[in-house]
């Protein structure tokens, strides 16, 4: 016989399970100095992957955030956590822009 305790697993993996199927991971293609898409809106939880596919390291990076470097022909990411407005840019080539609008699921 299974205790109380036990019936209560199956739904917390469920729910476990519902909330990372809702993540998800968007793409920013790195391509001759240019970060495309420009614009990306995602919701707090989701990943945002930079692929450089450049033969220069890149940089996404704002102002008094967060720094994340892109190997030439390497990815990076990053999970966004709380609903804001953010604009960035390439710290060695800053002509590269890019936002990223997050919103709450």
């Amino acid at each position: 016989m299974l205790s109380k305790r036990h019936l209560w697993i199956p739904i917390v993996l469920a729910l476990t399970d519902a909330v990372s199927a809702q993540a998800e991971t968007i793409q920013v293609i790195i391509d001759k100095l240019v970060f495309s898409p420009a614009i990306v809106e995602a919701k707090t939880g989701d990943t945002i992957e930079w692929v450089n596919k450049d033969i220069l390291a890149h940089t996404a990076t704002v102002k008094g955030g967060w720094d994340v470097v892109i190997p030439a022909g390497k990815s990076a990411s990053l999970v966004l956590q709380k609903e804001q407005s953010i604009e960035y840019y390439c710290r060695f080539h800053p002509n590269m822009k890019g936002q990223i609008i997050v919103a709450t699921p």
